[in-house]
């Protein structure tokens, strides 16, 4: 949801319209006609066609044999760009590969992206659950994922407090901590265990862990490890857990680290 208030001075409104008319087709699969388009972003019919076909030129959109738009390849282009930014050096990826490997768990890496949380970086574990909307990129749910959770501990609480409000604490699962006094205590009792861990949070049956890789005094540069597994593995094997994701953690930051050195 954009905000208001934080609409800059200089905004052009052609480029505007261009990016809200891209999201309105890329939420729907099934395609959608120009007058469609025009309806769903409050916009003329004879502006909306103008828009349409730049982007359709550009390769953002394509244009079906029924007239639909759906979105174009260079949107595909554009995301595997956006990955292998937020991936880092190829030893990172390799480190992730390994520790998925090894435990047979998903493993995903996240940071602060734009002051939001996101996972920037996964690879699939053979034991763990598949969850296809947990891709880099994915930026939802900061207080119901490990993941979230051990990047939501590094803030003040007045910082929490901020982004929490900002951005809500929507129930996945009937189990989803609600409250910022309950996640308050939740994150406590995860620094206290040296692991921030859900279970049944993001998603019913389904539990996570995560360790911080890198501590930075910048926001964005923080960086954390998760790992995902069926919730019955979580509780028979928390000190297993944990051994094996702060160990990967140790892999991983010293792969970021020779990666910056080989870069600088």
């Amino acid at each position: 949801m954009r905000d208001p208030l934080a609409e800059p001075s200089d905004l052009i409104r052609s480029v505007s319209r261009a990016l809200r008319v891209l999201e309105s087709v890329g939420r729907a699969p099934r395609g959608l006609t120009v007058k469609q388009i025009a309806r769903r972003c409050e916009l003329t019919v004879a502006t909306t066609y103008h828009l349409v076909r730049t982007l359709a030129y550009e390769g953002y959109v394509i244009r079906r044999e029924d007239g639909t738009y759906i979105v174009g390849l260079e949107i595909a282009d554009r995301y595997r760009e956006l990955v292998s930014a937020f991936r880092g050096p190829p030893a990172v990826g390799d480190a992730l590969r390994r520790a998925a490997i090894d435990t047979g768990y998903s493993h995903y890496l996240g940071r602060f992206v734009g002051g939001r949380i996101a996972v920037t970086a996964s690879a699939e574990g053979a034991r763990s659950p598949f969850l296809d909307d947990v891709a880099p990129g994915f930026d939802e749910g900061g207080h119901a994922t490990a993941l979230g959770k051990a990047l939501l501990a590094t803030l003040t609480p007045d910082q929490r407090s901020r982004y929490l409000r900002d951005y809500g604490m929507r129930a996945f699962t009937p189990t989803t901590l609600t409250t910022p006094e309950a996640l308050e205590g939740d994150l406590a009792a995860g620094e206290r265990r040296g692991m921030q861990i859900e279970m049944g949070q993001f998603r019913q049956g389904l539990a996570s862990a995560a360790v911080v890789v890198v501590a930075d005094r910048d926001m964005e540069r923080r960086l954390v490890l998760a790992c995902s597994m069926p919730a019955a593995e979580m509780l028979t094997s928390a000190r297993v857990v944990r051994a094996k994701l702060t160990a990967a953690a140790r892999n991983v930051a010293e792969a970021l680290s020779g990666g910056e050195s080989a870069t600088a």
